[in-house]
């Protein structure tokens, strides 16, 4: 069984060109916000949690959805 997508294939892009051109938007829009001194979305690892980085350096974590 391939761990490729078919249709990146078939479009002349692997998986992992297309991960790296995500990951770079990514990256470029996250340089936007700053230049404009907006807040940026972001994840820690540590303690597994979405947070908004705001242009003062203010962190708000998102509260936990409970079912």
């Amino acid at each position: 069984m391939s761990n490729e997508n078919e249709l990146d294939t078939t479009c002349g892009v692997s998986d992992e060109e297309l991960t790296y051109r995500f990951r770079e938007a990514v990256r470029i829009e996250n340089e936007i916000k700053k230049i404009k001194h907006l807040p940026i979305a972001k994840y820690d690892h540590i303690k597994k949690q979405a947070y908004i980085e705001y242009p003062d350096g203010k962190c708000e974590y998102a509260e936990a959805w409970q079912s």
